[in-house]
């Protein structure tokens, strides 16, 4: 499935990052690299951007650009108003993706 696909709370293991040139190259150097564990923390109120909680920071990135993120579904987290961003956090670097 794709990024934009995704529900708020989702704890999700990036597959592959399409795109061309620079525009690839901006992406996988925001950390979002194929491997890597993200979770989607909030959606702007007319749903662009996203917010992602990447290695410990959070990054925004606009829907168009997450179209191009193919990911899998690790688990569904509680829903994101019970969690806090710590817990979320914990929970993504707790996280061991099988090589």
């Amino acid at each position: 499935m794709v990024l934009t696909n995704a529900r708020v709370g989702e704890l999700l293991h990036i597959e592959k990052v399409r795109g061309h040139g620079t525009f690839r190259r901006r992406l996988l150097e925001c950390g979002l690299v194929p491997g890597t564990a993200i979770s989607l923390s909030s959606v702007a109120p007319l749903g662009d951007p996203l917010e992602l909680l990447v290695r410990g920071a959070s990054l925004s990135i606009r829907r168009a650009e997450a179209a191009g993120i193919e990911v899998k579904l690790v688990a569904a987290e509680r829903r994101a108003s019970s969690s806090t961003r710590a817990e979320a956090l914990q929970v993504v670097s707790e996280i061991r993706i099988p090589s």
